[in-house]
């Protein structure tokens, strides 16, 4: 697996497109949101790029878009999401579509707030050509059926009147509950067998049937996999935070990118276009 950091240098003009999942971000995890800035760094600095996907799980929790969208400018002006719209609209300025889907910890981010920095909300399953390919790009929590307790909550939580609920409630009342439930779900993994909280075979087989390749994050075991005998299933990796306690330390993720040559004038679905899991990391 080649690194991002090598693409970019070496082949700035053939990657069209990146696609991350799993961040996790946070103001308690500066680390990853410093890496995420300097990932949207690298992405401005590709002349042909196209489009930035994010996969889910953009946010380690997303109480709803009025958490940012209610404050003052003044409160705007130093809050950890502010620099993080800035660098996203500028990317969008530059001719990068952003397209963002919902994961597991931030279902209820909505278009509002993706309006801020020109991005699109879109919905599981969706399909993206690469080349004469079609890949089905999902979150990756769905595909997880052997874990019936949390489909069963998933079924609640995606529900449309269950998150008006929860958006109708005040903040603190939303704090509450989304740390009641992080310290159940905490509870529930700690006694599961790892294989339940991995994808199921015969899932994967059945969500490819209409497509090429599958792609998603979620299991946090970025990989190739043989899915069906002609079919392959890219699992985009988390961001993790290594060397912590260093002077310098890093940032590490497995990413996808699309490339493809730079003659090439269609960039979403050129005959030579390429699909290819790479490693990012950064210093911060």
């Amino acid at each position: 697996m080649q690194s991002f950091d090598h693409l970019i240098t070496t082949r700035p003009h053939e990657v069209r497109q990146v696609l991350i999942s799993d961040l996790h971000l946070s103001p308690e995890e500066p680390a990853l949101v410093q890496a995420f800035l300097a990932l949207l760094d690298d992405c401005l600095a590709l002349p042909k790029l196209k489009r930035l996907f994010i996969l889910g799980d953009w946010f380690e929790v997303w109480l709803g878009d009025d958490v940012y969208l209610s404050l003052s400018e003044d409160e705007r002006q130093n809050h950890w999401l502010t620099t993080i719209i800035l660098k996203l609209k500028a990317l969008r300025v530059a001719g990068c579509e952003i397209l963002v889907m919902h994961g597991n910890r931030d279902f209820l981010l909505d278009q509002p707030f993706c309006n801020l920095f020109g991005g699109q909300l879109i919905y599981e399953p969706y399909t993206l050509n690469v080349g004469q390919q079609s890949y089905r790009l999902e979150h990756g929590d769905a595909l997880c059926t052997d874990d019936k307790k949390y489909q069963f909550f998933r079924k609640i939580m995606r529900n449309r009147l269950t998150q008006w609920y929860l958006l109708n409630k005040s903040l603190k009342k939303r704090l509450a509950i989304a740390e009641k439930m992080r310290q159940k779900s905490q509870q529930n993994n700690a006694k599961k067998a790892t294989h339940i909280m991995d994808v199921n075979e015969d899932t994967v087989i059945q969500a490819i049937t209409d497509s090429d390749a599958l792609l998603h994050g979620h299991t946090h075991r970025p990989d190739i996999h043989q899915a069906t005998a002609d079919k392959k299933r890219y699992v985009l990796g988390d961001w993790r935070l290594l060397d912590k306690d260093t002077r310098q330390p890093k940032v590490s993720a497995v990413i996808g990118a699309v490339t493809g040559n730079e003659n090439t004038h269609d960039s979403f679905s050129s005959n030579n276009a390429e699909f290819e899991l790479v490693e990012f990391k950064t210093l911060v």
